[in-house]
């Protein structure tokens, strides 16, 4: 599986561009604020159909325009699929495949995997549970239909419950209709809780091996699910809970709440892990993004890294790097130094500035020099 081109049309600061990729690395360098995480972005929208920055589509579309637009050939089984995403201010996103207008965007998740690992993620260990239950989240949906609609379904149900918790404040009437919500809420939910602890076993067939190598086998890491209520106490403690949602009006119960931890052995390394570990923890699960997905749908991914190898010491970067063979990859940096020095393989280079592009070429003595004007209309 890897990405062929990609075509942009006034997203972000990025007025207009193509660019063609290798299938093996590919950097992205320049300064900061000049569009590097914003390519990335662009595709990693054609993979899950949101930003991993969690914004809205009309935040992606350049400044004075109304839509923007983002287009891009993928090569998946030895077939050729295109796909083409408008984005507009004022209506929802379109998408096609191959031509085809889809109805849904959900039906654009599964096509094509990307695990997109950014600075950020070095904190889903020690920030909230929330973070971590967003990674799962984003995971599972790629990799299953049916836990996508199970999580769109369940969350709807959560709001709509919350809605009429705070409506009975004023019409207690309604409390009788509160059961219809509690059956869908239930009924989704039990799926999601089982399907999250699946998903925690796989991880954890991969991530100890890999967390062994990081660690030089000082530690071993376990991760640990902590769903707010088993599969099958789920029904139960919504009622038990009841009297307390409504004076909170809010749906304390269910997969929502729920968070999982790093062990080693008896110690969280969550909460009383270094931040070396933490790093390292949050490293480990991204590297097993990668296994996970190959096992699951018998394809390698796309891995996007960006920004990521300035966060991480020079033993890290070397192994990140050096597992990465085989496998398209996306590196944004700002500068070229250290692939250059470690005589790392790269196979295409572009220099982006002002959300325009240059390719250029890494010589082996250790230069680069500009060679190729990527089409653009800036």
């Amino acid at each position: 599986m890897y990405i062929s081109s990609l075509e942009l049309a006034d997203f972000r600061n990025i007025a207009s561009l193509h660019m063609e990729f290798s299938q093996g690395t590919n950097i992205l360098y320049g300064e900061n604020a000049q569009g590097k995480t914003n390519i990335l972005e662009s595709m990693y929208m054609l993979s899950t159909t949101k930003s991993h920055r969690g914004v809205r589509d009309r935040d992606m579309i350049r400044f004075g325009v109304e839509e923007a637009h983002i287009r891009s050939q993928i090569m998946k089984g030895g077939l050729d699929h295109r796909i083409d995403m408008h984005l507009r201010k004022n209506k929802s996103k379109g998408i096609a495949i191959d031509g085809q207008r889809i109805r849904k965007a959900s039906e654009l998740i599964g096509l094509l995997h990307i695990v997109f690992f950014s600075p950020e993620d070095l904190g889903i260990v020690k920030n909230g549970p929330a973070e971590r239950r967003r990674f799962m989240d984003m995971e599972l949906c790629q990799l299953d239909a049916a836990y996508l609609h199970d999580l769109n379904q369940y969350n709807k149900t959560v709001e709509n419950r919350n809605r009429l918790l705070r409506d009975m404040y004023q019409f207690p009437d309604l409390q009788d209709t509160l059961g219809v919500w509690d059956a869908q809420l239930v009924s989704y939910g039990r799926r999601i809780i089982e399907s999250r602890r699946r998903f925690i076993e796989d991880l954890n067939h991969i991530v100890g091996e890999i967390h062994g190598k990081l660690s030089g086998n000082r530690e071993h890491l376990v991760i640990q699910y902590e769903p707010n209520a088993e599969a099958d106490e789920l029904e139960e403690k919504l009622l038990r809970n009841r009297e307390r949602d409504i004076r909170m009006k809010m749906t304390s119960t269910g997969p929502h709440r729920d968070d999982f931890s790093f062990m080693d052995k008896e110690t969280d390394l969550r909460r009383y892990g270094s931040q070396g570990q933490q790093r390292t923890c949050a490293l480990s699960l991204k590297l097993s993004e990668i296994d996970l997905v190959k096992r699951i749908i018998g394809h390698r991914p796309v891995l996007m890294m960006d920004d990521v190898l300035s966060e991480l010491d020079s033993g890290r970067q070397n192994y990140l790097l050096g597992t990465i063979g085989g496998i398209q990859t996306f590196i944004t940096c700002t500068g070229l130094d250290e692939f250059v020095n470690n005589r790392f393989q790269i196979d295409r280079v572009f220099r982006i500035e002002d959300g325009a592009c240059v390719e250029t070429n890494v010589e082996s003595d250790g230069g680069a020099d500009a060679d190729n004007k990527v089409d653009q209309n800036t």
